[in-house]
Formats: C-alpha cells, structure tokens, sequence
C-alpha cells in the first residue's frame, strides 16, 4: 500500500466513523455542507463546460435532496410544508440544471439552499447537548 492510497483510506474510516457516531442533528447538518459541497462543484464545472464533473456533482445533490426530502416530517413543525416545497422545487431546478446545462438553475439552487444551511446550524447549536439516542434533539429539528 502506498502512502497515499494509506491516507485516502485512513480519511475514508475516519468519514466514515464521523457519520456512524453523528446525532441526527450532527447528520443534518453533514449533509447540507456536503449538498453545498457538491452544489459548487456542480457550477464550477459548468462554468469550466465540464460536463461529466458537473452532472456528477448535480447527481448526488439531488440524492442529498431526495434523502432531505423523505426524512423531513412535515407534521412536526408548521414550516415542514414550505421546506417540502423548497426541496420538490430544488430538486426539479437540479434535473433542469444537469439536463439543460443550467448554470442559473445551479445558481439559484445553492442561493436558496445556503440559507437554510446556516440556520440549521445555528439552530443546532443552539440545542442542549444531546441524550445518549440524540433521538430527543432530532425531533425537535424535524428530522429522525
């Protein structure tokens, strides 16, 4: 094993273990940082007219979206209903964006999504910490 394939391997546990022990909480937020990650990815390439880079990166925002999507419970909090419409239209914006080589889709997705980003971090750090499960917080985000 080189040095190199040891440290991708060392930093794939170590991502690993970080989403396996994370709170839903701690989750949450993972995943916005990493759907604003990809996001841009996603536009950089389309701007380089790298397409392959580009549909690749849109393809997994949309799966971070589908996955925010189905764990958000809408009944939790009034909110849940217009955060399930932002994600349904996002989510479409992005198909657009990938098929149509959108670059203003692409904008606009991360324009709508980073302030939701920040304000789930603010609101999870504002929370207590958590109980052993994390499943108490969780709830109270609408998420878990």
């Amino acid at each position: 094993m080189t040095m190199t394939t040891g440290a991708s391997a060392l930093r794939s546990q170590y991502n690993r273990d970080a989403v396996l022990s994370a709170s839903p909480v701690r989750l949450l937020t993972m995943l916005y940082d990493r759907l604003m990650l990809d996001l841009g990815r996603a536009e950089a390439a389309q701007q380089a007219q790298n397409w392959a880079t580009a549909t690749e990166n849109l393809l997994h925002a949309q799966a971070i979206v589908s996955e925010l999507s189905s764990s958000l419970r809408v009944d939790v909090w009034e909110g849940g209903e217009g955060l399930l419409a932002i994600y349904n239209y996002v989510s479409n914006s992005l198909i657009n964006a990938n098929i149509h080589r959108d670059v203003a889709r692409t904008r606009e997705s991360i324009e709508l999504l980073e302030p939701l980003r920040r304000s789930w971090h603010e609101a999870a750090e504002s929370l207590p910490a958590a109980p052993a499960s994390g499943r108490a917080a969780a709830g109270t985000l609408g998420i878990g």
